[in-house]
């Protein structure tokens, strides 16, 4: 298994201020005779407190001291996972798109940078329906942006975003997620695969359920062969918290107690069978490893 890691400037002078991040990083790691590669979508910018605010404060202070992360501000990096193998060119979510956040949105750059078209991508799987994963689904007419794909989305997932009932009952704060969520859908009702935890949904690629930032959050280990990493998605958040106290509840999950209960049993699998981690919102392209600490786990790029 070889891991490397890249850093591609952006091209195009006169970008405004706002848009895109200044640098596109990514990282690759060789699995077999396939290869994953994260992309940049951008990043988000976020308040503290949409992660933070129900954390023990002097605790939480040590802890983001030791990662040299802010407490009243985070600019998390967002990494849609290429898998390139078996003849099939699967991206793991979309991005953000346009419409989310003027930092993020830049997939299809970030693509064409490794000279992978839209076209190319024969299998887009969704971890989950959040914005910062689905939104970038649609271009400026509402066609779906990888246009020779099929689409697959866990079961539970799927259910959760179709049900007219969910934007009344998920929160004034995450209304506009569902609404988004729900037309994005509609635009490929006709061309979406369910599944189920468990099922392999490609040849080398197994759903993982991983439920609790949202009802029906799915993670996916890729293997070829004896080696084997684990696409989390959302399910372990970021490289400080999420790793230290992962049992510590976080305001950016639906449901906490659940999310907290996932992020352990992933760190046991991880730790056991000494997984490759690809994180979407961890560092540097968000490949690494999770290594068991003194007090909880850290990541490690270190390999």
């Amino acid at each position: 298994m070889r891991f490397t890691r890249r850093r591609l400037l952006s091209t195009g002078a006169g970008l405004a201020a706002l848009s895109l991040a200044p640098a596109r990083v990514w990282a690759e790691l060789a699995l077999g005779d396939a290869k994953v590669t994260t992309v940049s979508d951008g990043s988000l910018m976020l308040p503290g407190d949409f992660i933070f605010q129900h954390m023990p404060e002097a605790e939480l202070a040590t802890v983001l001291q030791e990662a040299g992360v802010a407490r009243d501000r985070l600019e998390p990096e967002c990494n849609v996972t290429l898998y390139q193998g078996g003849g099939n060119t699967v991206l793991f979510d979309v991005g953000s798109g346009p419409d989310f956040m003027p930092t993020a949105g830049s997939v299809v750059d970030s693509l064409d940078a490794i000279g992978v078209a839209p076209d190319d991508i024969t299998h887009v799987v969704f971890t989950h329906a959040h914005p910062d994963h689905i939104w970038g689904l649609l271009d400026d007419f509402d066609d779906p942006v990888f246009a020779n794909a099929n689409y697959m989305i866990g079961r539970d997932e799927w259910d959760y975003w179709w049900d007219p009932d969910t934007v009344n009952t998920i929160g004034e704060a995450r209304a506009a997620f569902a609404v988004g969520a729900k037309r994005r859908l509609e635009a490929i009702e006709d061309q979406i695969e369910r599944f189920d935890d468990g099922q392999e949904i490609l040849p080398g690629i197994a759903a993982v359920a991983s439920y609790g930032h949202t009802p029906g959050h799915m993670s996916f280990e890729i293997r070829n062969g004896s080696n084997a990493a684990l696409i989390a998605g959302d399910a372990i958040g970021n490289h400080h918290v999420a790793f230290r106290k992962p049992d510590w509840p976080s305001g950016s999950d639906q449901d906490a107690a659940l999310a907290a209960q996932t992020r352990a049993r992933l760190f046991d699998r991880l730790t056991a069978d000494d997984m490759t981690l690809i994180g979407f919102h961890l560092p540097n392209g968000g490949i690494g490893r999770a290594e068991q600490a003194s007090d909880g786990y850290r990541f490690t790029q270190d390999i």
